[in-house]
């Protein structure tokens, strides 16, 4: 994962705004709406790096670093962390910018592992060239 410095070289995989349907009575944005964003960022990226249809097999690592309020820009980025014959991890990190603008803050961070599947749903071999 990266240090606290914003991946500004790169475009986001996914990019959000936090509702108040996602947070709990505080404010808070629950972990678990979180983590599916960065679920679906993951999965986008690993569809494209194995070129087809991916599914999410283990999430690992996992860190909530600072929570996430209503109304918070949610970026995550993804990066190839490691590819195997039929799985991709991918380091997912997730920076928010509050509403009143400001610099991005990393709230969380952690690795997700996605098989590459053929029509039949099962695994195929992960194709990096």
């Amino acid at each position: 994962m990266h240090d606290q410095t914003p991946p500004d070289d790169r475009m986001p995989s996914l990019r959000t705004v936090a509702m108040p349907a996602d947070a709990n009575p505080n404010g808070d944005i629950f972990g678990g709406w979180l983590m599916s964003q960065m679920d679906i960022a993951g999965g986008s990226y690993a569809y494209e790096v194995a070129r087809g249809r991916v599914v999410t097999v283990a999430v690992e690592g996992m860190a909530f670093l600072k929570p996430v309020n209503m109304g918070d820009l949610v970026s995550c980025y993804c990066e190839t962390h490691r590819i195997g014959n039929t799985s991709i991890t991918v380091a997912v990190e997730t920076w928010v910018r509050g509403r009143s603008g400001g610099r991005q803050v990393k709230v969380t961070e952690g690795l997700f592992t996605f098989v590459a599947i053929d029509e039949r749903g099962l695994p195929r071999p992960v194709h990096d060239d």
